[in-house]
Parts: C-alpha cells; structure tokens; sequence
C-alpha cells in the first residue's frame, strides 16, 4: 500500500540559506532541523530531499559539487542527532531563458520546480501517495509544485519564507499552513497523518 512521505527543500529548510554554496563546509543546519527529521523519523515517515540546484547549468560548479553537499548535509543530519533522508532527488536543469549556462544541463525539466517531475519520481520508485504527502519549503515554487501534484504545501519561514509571506515573490500561491520553522511544521503535519 502506498505511504505519505515528507517532502523537504533543502536550501533555507534543512539547512541556512546562503545563495550558491560553493565550499562544502560552507553548509549548516538550521538549528533544530535534525531532530525534527528525527521526528519524522521515529514515527517511520518516508522523507524525501527535493531541490532545484541549477548551479551545474549556470556554470557555477560541477553535479559532483552539489552531491557532496547532500553528502555533508546527511552526515550533519546523522551526526546531530541521528536523523536521515530516505531519499534525494534534485534538479540540476535550466532553461536558456531561466539563465542555464553549461549545455550539459541546459534544458526544459519537468523536473523543475514547480513542475512535478521529482515528486513523481519518488512517488513511482518508493510507492509513495502523493495526495497525503507533504510538501515542505521555504519558496512559492515549492507550494505551487505540492499543489500541482496534489500535496499538502508547508511554507516555513526560514530561508526565503518570509520574502514570500510580504509579496515579494510570486504572492498569489496560498500554502495549506504556515510554520515558523521546520520543528513548527513537522508539529502540524504528525497529528494530520494521525502519528502524534
């Protein structure tokens, strides 16, 4: 039977936004996002990494950069407090017009935020439902890519969220609930799945 997941973004939700990040120890968890991974964890939830990283189409490093990130980001996520991601999927793809740079990754993606393309991905190989899942991040683009594929969209406010709560970006997207921050979010979404 398939199960409800969480889905996460990683930028300015699981760990501190900083733009490109272009040396590994750059990356830092945003406090107290490992141990509500952890949450997550213990009442055995399917949670699911999903991100645009279009540095490699931009130019700005390689698709091996981007994979040693999520490397250090689950290493922080074990090492804090033996938290894990059960899947990663990303999106290393621009359009030209979107600013892609690299023609190895210079292209249209379903894939892309908010296009549906890795929510279906990790709904096809992890027998997943996608209509009692959620969708967690800190962008209009990740509301609007949980309500195209029929998820529960979270806005936290870290990262980008606030920006998108004042109208800054795109502020015709409505998130099912708003949450301060990951912890907040994970609060909301465990008794809705009936695990709190």
């Amino acid at each position: 039977m398939a199960r409800s997941a969480v889905f996460l973004d990683r930028d300015g939700v699981l760990n501190v936004e900083a733009g490109y990040i272009h040396k590994v120890e750059d990356l830092h968890l945003i406090p107290g996002v490992a141990q509500s991974l952890r949450q997550l964890n213990d009442h055995q939830i399917f949670c699911c990494l999903v991100s645009n990283q279009s540095g490699p189409a931009r130019g700005y490093y390689s698709d091996s950069h981007v994979q040693a990130l999520h490397h250090r980001l689950c290493h922080l996520l074990l090492k804090e407090a033996g938290a894990k991601l059960d899947a990663l999927y990303y999106c290393p793809y621009l359009s030209p017009p979107e600013g892609g740079k690299n023609p190895a990754y210079t292209r249209w993606s379903t894939w892309r935020k908010p296009n549906t393309g890795m929510l279906v991905a990790a709904a096809w190989e992890h027998d997943l439902d996608l209509s009692s899942s959620f969708m967690v991040g800190d962008k209009a683009t990740d509301v609007d890519m949980a309500h195209n594929a029929g998820c529960v969209g979270i806005l936290v406010q870290t990262g980008y969220g606030d920006r998108v709560l004042a109208g800054e970006y795109q502020h015709h997207t409505k998130p099912d609930y708003i949450a301060k921050d990951l912890a907040a979010a994970v609060a909301w979404i465990l008794p809705q799945l009936g695990d709190y």
